[in-house]
């Protein structure tokens, strides 16, 4: 059996939209055919992937009625069914309607926000009819070009008044769903409101309903903000606020790529899966693995499989080379926790009798200075194991 073979244990899930995308960009046409939902499903299905995500247009045309909406979803129900796949996350395209242009939840015109409101209450509703138990806002349009055009303090409270609101509505109907917030920096906007994870978690520290609403980070988009992706991950891991991750790649300084996962930034693609994986010894990451991204313009529909199977294959080298590197010796050596009884109690829960003790230490702070720490070693180690050549 193939070690590399993806699982449903993986959890490994794709968006209709990445699977689906026609190669279209700013400058040309499509260069793939748009294939039914149901198809895709089945492409995913026989790649091996646990599940598919979706915005409630990539599913449901905008506009549909009842009737051609209800048979659409019986229709894809069907496909999950058929081929053993779930949707673990919805979400809801509050950024291609020509109505959004000026925002969805912070517009200045009411109208567009009740629009925005009411079409993400439906799109909820559509979510957890077929089983999805977290539910991803990305602000996509929620930003401005001309910064004159509204106090950015009254767009945060929109966007609270939004959260709330939904939240509200989720607990009122008994949902099983929790919310994941996306940043991103730019990019339909020329500045998108909450542009990092770290603005998204404090934002969420002044919601209602604060305790459901965690982050949905994404490597491209806190990439194109010059941050290290590994460092807003491990945040939102230690504030219990991972909800939702989603892995592709980038390369810092051009527009939002959303490339295979892996094909950039290996050392940073390396320490992600490392972190998420749990190999130094925290706790692992149990959520959804979602590969938000698409296949290169030069591919046919193959190719579009051969991305996708290549997404998750990345994933497991990686998860592989994450655990040799931390069981080397060598590794642990260098890393490896330096206790000590007698300091350690001093530094954590503050008492005036720590303050004493403190002070009263002598500390050789140039001893401490000329202390090489080996990290060259250590990142020599982290390469070798990247590239094989060592477990």
């Amino acid at each position: 059996m193939d070690a590399l073979a993806p699982t449903p244990e993986d959890r490994f899930s794709f968006g209709l939209w990445t699977v689906g995308n026609p190669g279209r960009d700013p400058f040309g046409e499509p260069v793939r055919p748009v294939s039914r939902p149901t198809e895709l499903v089945a492409g995913l299905a026989r790649c091996g992937a646990w599940g598919v995500n979706l915005h409630d247009n990539d599913l449901v045309p905008f506009g549909a009625s009842a009737a051609e909406r209800d048979r659409i979803v019986a229709e894809f129900r069907r496909a999950l069914d058929d081929h053993g796949m779930v949707v673990p996350m919805a979400t809801t395209n509050l950024f291609g309607h020509p109505a959004f242009k000026d925002g969805a939840f912070t517009a200045n015109d009411p109208a567009v926000r009740a629009l925005a409101l009411r079409k993400t209450l439906d799109a909820i509703d559509l979510g957890v009819e077929l089983g999805a138990r977290i539910y991803v806002f990305w602000g996509g349009r929620e930003g401005v070009e001309a910064e004159a055009c509204r106090d950015p303090r009254d767009a945060v409270k929109r966007m609270r008044d939004a959260l709330d609101f939904l939240c509200a509505y989720v607990e009122h109907q008994g949902y099983d769903l929790r919310f994941a917030l996306e940043a991103k920096p730019n990019e339909p906007r020329g500045d998108i409101y909450f542009p990092t994870t770290g603005h998204m978690l404090h934002f969420i520290s002044t919601l209602e309903h604060e305790a459901m609403v965690g982050v949905n980070p994404e490597v491209a988009h806190e990439t194109m903000a010059g941050l290290s992706f590994v460092h807003g991950v491990a945040q939102a891991m230690e504030a219990g606020k991972l909800f939702h991750i989603d892995l592709n790649a980038q390369r810092i300084g051009r527009y939002d790529q959303d490339l295979r996962f892996g094909s950039e930034d290996l050392k940073q693609a390396f320490c992600l899966v490392r972190l998420l994986e749990g190999t130094l010894g925290g706790a692992r990451y149990e959520g959804p693995r979602h590969f938000d991204a698409h296949a290169y313009r030069t591919e046919d529909q193959e190719g579009v499989w051969d991305f996708a199977k290549g997404c998750m294959r990345t994933y497991k080298l990686l998860a592989q080379r994450a655990a040799a590197f931390d069981a080397d010796p060598e590794v642990q050596e260098l890393v490896g926790s330096q206790a000590d009884e007698a300091l350690d109690p001093l530094l954590a829960g503050f008492s005036p009798a720590k303050v004493d003790a403190l002070r009263g230490l002598e500390l050789d702070a140039d001893a401490l200075g000329r202390r090489g720490l080996r990290y060259e070693r250590l990142d020599q180690l982290l390469v070798e194991h990247l590239m094989g050549a060592r477990g």
